[in-house]
This record gives C-alpha cells, structure tokens and sequence, in this order.
C-alpha cells in the first residue's frame, strides 16, 4: 500500500501563496488613479488583441495582472452580474462595492478548496462625483479586499510604483498630468541597473472612467489621442470611433441603451500567458 505524504494546512497556503505571487510578479504592472476628470487605467500591453483594462458597467471599471485566462474568466463573470442586477432591479444598484465583495468571495474560494489559486491580481474601480467619491479597490489571489487611497499599482513590483504615485499623484490633476504620472511610475522599474525605461505609447493600454458623461463612463485613449497626451498636449477627442463617442441614453431615467455585456466582442480563448 503506498503511503501518502502528509502536508500541513499552513504549508499548503504557503505554497499556493508563493505560486500565485510569482505569477503575477512575470507580468507587466498596471497603475490605477483618480484625477480630476474620472479615473485613469494605464497598464503595460504589448498586445493589442488582449485587454487587460476593460469596463464592467456604467461607472465601473476592471484592471488586472497575471494569467490572462484566469482575470478574463473573472471579468466576464463580473459583467454578467452587473447586467443581472441591473436588468432585475435598477442600473443604480450596481456597485463597485457589491462587484468587490463577489470577486473576493469567487478568489478566496478558489484559494482554499481549489489544489491551484488563480495568479491574479484585479482592481475595481468606480468612479464619482468628485475625486474624492471615487472607488478603488484592490483585491488579491487569495480573495484579500483592499480599499485604496485614489490610487494603487498592482503587478510584481506594485511596492516601487506606488512609491512614485505617492510623491506625484494629486486629485486635482489633469488627464495629461495623470498619464505623465502614471507613466513615470511604470518606467521607473524594471530597467537595466536600475535605470528608467522609455515605454512607447503602442506598449501601452490606457482607458478612463469619464465623470462628466451620463450613463457609461468608460472610453480607452488609443492613437493620435494617447500620443499627444504623452507628448505633453492637449487631448484629441475621438473621432469616427463609435466605441469612443457617448452612448446616447434613453429618456427614462438617463438609462444607457447597450451595456459592457453587449460590446463585449472579445474571443480570446486559448491564451493563457501572464500580462
């Protein structure tokens, strides 16, 4: 009869703690913050078929790092929760809160019954009235729920980025502002020696959460836009992208007419890397 090894409950978590960290550490980082417009995304993407930066609902946003299959699964999940919700009760009772709290109970689950955790890292953001309304919150492999301060940086070096939003990052910034910062951060790590990077704007992924549209909130900053604001310009409105105009919402109650479920178009199955 073959003797089965014996492993203590402490050493399993253990394990799988140090499993899920590594795998998220191999992946780009992302950065998250309030400015005075909304909310800004940035995230290191080498791909432009994958998203790691995507809305969920009208004034919630989704940001991740590590394996994208794994954050994937969890985003889809969210929009369908949202749209459920939305469709049974009403568009306002879908919060950033309620779509944490759902994540974390879905992670942690997952961390203790499951013999392999997710290696993922996500952020829930909402975005408010004011900069000081906004909702950030971070949550970990393990189901960890953590509220953060108008910003936040997740990835294998989050400690060193967020160092840098500390010093610069200020509410009241501009959407340019707010993309140099968040820049800054994200080139301050992982170069030779120490040294800065220069990262390109086609190595970038950037989306906000706009709080001065009505119903969705969530456009992505892509091309000439993405390249004037690094640049240090003005921003270049979107045209003849109809993803990137205002959705007309309906007379009753300002209700948008399409939802993140119905653009969700994406068909990534099979990619399985860190990003």
């Amino acid at each position: 009869m073959a003797m089965q090894f014996y492993a203590s409950p402490e050493q399993i978590m253990r394990d799988r703690s140090e499993l899920a960290r590594k795998g998220i550490a191999r992946g780009r980082s992302a950065v998250v913050l309030s400015y005075a417009g909304g909310v800004l995304f940035v995230a290191e993407n080498l791909s432009s078929a994958l998203h790691k930066v995507s809305e969920i609902y009208d004034r919630i946003g989704f940001a991740a790092v590590g394996r994208y299959n794994e954050f994937e699964n969890l985003r889809r999940a969210g929009v369908r929760m949202a749209d459920l919700n939305g469709l049974s009760y009403d568009r306002r009772d879908v919060t950033g809160r309620a779509l944490a709290n759902a994540f974390a109970q879905t992670l942690g689950a997952i961390f203790t019954e499951q013999s392999k955790p997710f290696e993922v890292e996500i952020c829930v953001a909402q975005v408010g009235a004011s900069a000081d309304d906004d909702e950030l919150y971070r949550l970990t492999y393990d189901g960890s729920v953590n509220d953060e301060p108008g910003r936040m940086a997740m990835g294998g070096q989050a400690e060193a980025i967020t160092g840098v939003l500390k010093s610069n990052h200020r509410p009241d910034m501009s959407l340019g502002e707010a993309v140099k910062v968040a820049v800054q951060a994200l080139s301050t790590v992982g170069g030779e020696g120490g040294a800065a990077r220069t990262i390109a704007a086609n190595q970038l992924e950037v989306a906000v959460l706009d709080r001065r549209r009505v119903g969705r909130t969530f456009r992505r900053i892509t091309g000439a836009a993405l390249t004037s604001l690094l640049d240090g310009g003005a921003e270049v409105p979107p045209a003849g992208d109809r993803a990137e105009t205002p959705t007309s919402p309906t007379e009753e109650a300002h209700k948008p007419t399409s939802s993140a479920g119905s653009a969700d178009l994406e068909d990534k199955s099979g990619t399985q890397g860190a990003e």
